[in-house]
């Protein structure tokens, strides 16, 4: 949803330039030695204008209204420049969109390597007194970890900053009286040892303000991503083995990324085609709305809840629509899941008839 509100954001930028680039055809050119006549540039820039805002929308249009051959061109010029902008914008947000996906595996990578760098610290600390968490059984097996090893090699993701790390083990972990406590078993178990970590990763890690602010500084979606990114770590805790010769495997940013990927390519593609294609029906369920006021992120929620509907034959229509309201829930206004609930219903009702939106499948054909 992020990443085609943003392209959207865009592509209103992109139709700002395409009018400063028509504005710029028709500037007084101040380094001419004829007399220029600002009254006509203007009213030339005004038709120009006027033209591009009827007809931009049509990438094939070719303007035949203007006055002057120049007005003509200036138009076809900003066309063609403008939907360049969008189109490469729109390339460019798609192939983001996975790498931001990815980048939530990485952070989950990055802090089971800060564990390990916690960990470090401590045994160079010359105060001592941290033998029990140098020898942590559940670190042990992180650091020798031969799938952990590898990805972080290969994408690079060591937590390298050990002074960070220094100074939060110090500030946060060293003080903590759970941690303390800990320190004093004379002999942890193999769940002592796994308790500590997990106390340390759900209370210190994910839940600190500075080390928050930290990791957001360093990662805008951190706030998004960060529950998924803490259950991908403590799932990981919680799947290690007590005997040392049995492996574990690092935990997956879902059971089938490809298809999953496959599935957010094809929905923002097709999100973009159901704006036009369907753009008329929703102005008209939302006749009682101000179109104007309806929030943006609101408009994104009903294209691409659509868009689902018609292309995803296997999910049925209600499955569709009570993930859109939890969306709304979360990312719009107050009033944004009775309204979405709304239309979506009435729209999709409309789409099943008019046999836009077919289900396939046990179970989904009167799923609506």
């Amino acid at each position: 949803m992020q990443t085609i509100f943003a392209y959207r954001q865009s592509r209103e930028a992109n139709y700002g330039i395409a009018q400063e680039y028509i504005a710029e055809r028709f500037a007084p050119d101040l380094n001419s030695m004829e007399v220029q006549d600002k009254g006509l540039l203007n009213e030339q820039k005004q038709e120009a204008l006027k033209i591009f805002k009827e007809n931009y929308k049509n990438e094939s249009y070719h303007s035949v209204k203007g006055s002057e051959k120049k007005v003509n061109e200036a138009v076809d010029d900003a066309i063609r420049h403008y939907y360049r902008d969008v189109d490469k914008d729109f390339k460019f947000f798609k192939k983001n969109m996975v790498l931001e996906a990815e980048k939530v595996h990485d952070q989950y990578i990055s802090i089971l390597n800060l564990i390990i760098t916690l960990a470090d610290r401590a045994e160079q600390d010359k105060r001592g007194g941290h033998e029990n968490f140098v020898k942590n059984l559940l670190i042990h097996a992180l650091k020798f970890n031969e799938s952990l090893e590898n990805v972080s090699l290969r994408r690079n993701l060591k937590w390298e900053d050990e002074s960070i790390a220094w100074h939060w083990f110090k500030e946060f972990i060293k003080v903590d009286e759970e941690y303390q406590q800990y320190q004093r078993l004379e002999t942890p178990t193999f769940e002592d040892d796994r308790a500590i970590i997990n106390h340390i990763v759900k209370n210190i890690l994910f839940k600190n303000d500075v080390i928050d602010k930290h990791m957001e500084e360093g990662d805008l979606n951190w706030v998004e991503d960060r529950a998924i990114i803490k259950s991908l770590v403590t799932k990981t805790i919680k799947s290690i083995p007590e005997d040392k010769d049995e492996d574990f495997e690092l935990q997956e940013l879902s059971y089938n990324w490809e298809d999953d990927k496959a599935f957010f390519i094809l929905l923002f593609e097709e999100t973009k085609s159901v704006e036009s294609e369907y753009g008329e029906l929703i102005a008209k369920k939302t006749k009682n709305w101000d179109i104007e006021r309806i929030a943006a992120t609101d408009k994104v929620i009903l294209d691409m809840a659509i868009s689902e509907m018609i292309n995803f034959p296997s999910i049925p229509v209600k499955v569709t629509i009570n993930e859109y309201i939890e969306i709304a829930k979360k990312y719009s206004t107050p009033k944004s899941k009775t309204f979405v609930n709304g239309v979506l219903d009435v729209i999709a009702n409309e789409l099943v008839e008019s046999g836009d939106i077919r289900k396939s499948g046990r179970g989904l054909i009167d799923n609506k």
